[in-house]
């Protein structure tokens, strides 16, 4: 038996499994000042993580390649110094290592799992992230109640119609989903097409990023909205919300 790294000054039991492998020389010039805290953060999901079930041990040594890297990379589609909400955040993946690599976003981790959001809250104030704001919630129970964002990001939560009926309420006028995506990212979006018109898409495209750093590249498919996301179904519930919202801080 081994010991996880302390979150919260409590050690977790670890039972042996695949070892971490050593961060790869992309990872230091991704993570740059903050490689240490990536290193950290891989740590507790290869062994914290793995404990309390929120990653298989078999990903233990891909970590770096199929997690880390290639969810730090979605920070080339993302803009500069605007508002990021991750949608089924898990055990921080996407939001994470984005948050690491840009410090200029003001992000929210949204996953509605109670041991998700404890792993969560712990490792965003382990290191320092004080851009970044755990809820714990889901997606259609936060519209209205959270500020709208410039950009939903999201990574194996659901097929993209469903993921879209998720993410899209969530956004400002004008904001964006990037979504995460494998090999089906273009069979997908075809298959959503209609669905997304509906909730108020204007224009989508496949995009490859991470050259250089990961390979296979890392797919994302961006669903750009306009000046109703959502459609005019969500709207109206966003509206009502607000109003109840403004009741109660009134009493």
């Amino acid at each position: 038996m081994r010991e996880a790294p302390a979150l919260y000054g409590r050690t977790v039991p670890v039972t042996e499994a695949a070892e971490l492998p050593p961060a790869p020389e992309q990872a230091r010039e991704v993570f740059g000042d903050r490689f240490a805290d990536a290193v950290r953060y891989a740590e507790l999901l290869a062994e914290a993580g793995v404990q309390r079930g929120l990653i298989g041990p078999r990903e233990v040594p891909r970590l770096w390649e199929r997690h880390l890297l290639n969810c730090a990379v979605l920070s080339e589609a993302v803009p500069e110094g605007v508002t990021v909400c991750d949608v089924g955040s898990g055990a921080g993946l996407p939001g994470i290592p984005l948050a690491l690599v840009r410090e200029d976003l003001n992000i929210t981790l949204l996953e509605p799992l109670l041991r998700r959001t404890n792993f969560l809250t712990e490792v965003v104030e382990l290191l320092g992230l004080n851009h970044v704001t755990v809820v714990r919630g889901r997606a259609e129970e936060v519209l209205g109640k959270l500020p709208p964002v410039h950009v939903v990001t999201a990574r194996a939560v659901a097929p993209l119609d469903r993921l879209a009926t998720w993410g899209i309420p969530l956004l400002r006028p004008y904001g964006e989903m990037l979504a995460l995506k494998g090999d089906t990212a273009e069979e997908e979006l075809k298959a959503a097409a209609t669905a997304l018109s509906k909730l108020g898409a204007v224009e989508t495209s496949i995009l490859h990023v991470g050259e250089g750093v990961v390979d296979p590249l890392s797919t994302v498919v961006r669903v750009e909205v306009g000046e109703s996301p959502g459609g005019v179904r969500f709207a109206a519930k966003r509206a009502k919300a607000a109003r109840a919202g403004r009741v109660r801080r009134r009493r």
